[in-house]
């Protein structure tokens, strides 16, 4: 099976909705003994804080898998049997290094994923070297690309984009002074936070040091604290919805009353679960929506709070 088969056929598996559960098509009755089998990775978080995320992912994934046996594809006339292999990186750089090296090993034909920056980057190196495509529906860090892996692709906007959109509307929108922005040092959070921060300063907003937590950080009392000394216009927090829900939660409990923005890994149905009420107002970006679709719009699964897509 040659690359382009494999990359479309990897395109068609991330485009697949990956958030709402629909049932799998029927299966295709097992390849004769003379057809082919071609074997789809899908790497993601399915344990962990940010596991919903994932699983959501590899469900589509899956999905395409089983839709792609039911076509009855041939390629070279020989009847072809899909097979997923599915594998949990944690959310972890380390971990995603290994299960890569371990898909390689398993003579996979493409892989879906990696979902998070920070472990499509250290392992796009090991698919490379393979000559095994990849494809992320969510990784955008813009160094992900930048590598100049012939192998590595991506069907969602980078951060570079993302992180002037959403700082130049509440720049524009919102008018604040003062911004506080804090990441939680991933290669995700940390780099659309730099985007923000740089954005916010060229069109003459002020922002205040930066602050940092974790990818498992979910106490964010002490920092809160110390801004709310500052009583910033806005915060931007530039990581995921398990870490970012409990930092609004705990920030509106503080009594700050400033908008709070989120990129695109905030920008989920658990944020409503993880914030409760406090969800009310927030901004937010969608880095997979297509430019034709760009539109600030109510999020009825948030209430009143808004989302703004890229």
């Amino acid at each position: 099976m040659n690359k382009i088969s494999i990359t479309l056929l990897a395109a068609s598996i991330a485009l697949i909705g990956c958030g709402e559960q629909k049932p799998a098509a029927k299966a295709a009755a097992p390849a004769a003994a003379s057809g082919l089998e071609v074997k789809i990775g899908h790497v993601g978080p399915l344990t962990g804080g940010i596991a919903h995320l994932g699983k959501d992912n590899e469900n589509g994934a899956r999905m395409a898998v089983d839709e792609a046996n039911a076509a009855g594809i041939k390629i070279d006339g020989k009847a072809v049997k899909f097979t997923f292999v599915a594998e949990d990186d944690q959310a972890d750089p380390k971990v995603g290094t290994t299960v890569a090296q371990k898909l390689v090993d398993a003579k996979v034909a493409g892989v879906v994923g990696h979902l998070n920056s920070g472990t499509s980057i250290p392992a796009s190196p090991i698919y490379s070297q393979a000559g095994i495509p990849v494809i992320s529906g969510s990784a955008t860090n813009p160094k992900l690309t930048e590598q100049g892996f012939k192998t590595q692709f991506r069907v969602v906007g980078r951060d570079d984009q993302q992180g002037p959109a959403i700082a130049s509307y509440l720049a524009t929108n919102n008018k604040p002074k003062l911004v506080a922005i804090i990441d939680d040092a991933t290669a995700y959070g940390e780099g659309i936070a730099n985007e923000v921060e740089k954005t916010l300063k060229a069109a003459g907003v002020k922002t205040l040091p930066r602050e940092k937590g974790t990818d498992k950080t979910t106490d964010w009392k002490a920092i809160l604290t110390k801004l709310r000394g500052r009583n910033p216009d806005a915060v931007f927090y530039g990581g995921m919805d398990a870490t970012g829900g409990p930092l609004m939660k705990q920030g509106r409990e503080l009594g700050i009353k400033a908008v709070f923005s989120f990129g695109d890994g905030a920008c989920t149905e658990e944020m409503a679960k993880l914030a409760g009420t406090s969800a009310e107002g927030l901004l937010c970006s969608d880095a997979g929506i297509p430019v034709a679709a760009s539109q600030v719009k109510n999020n009825s699964r948030m209430g009143s709070a808004l989302n703004f897509f890229l």
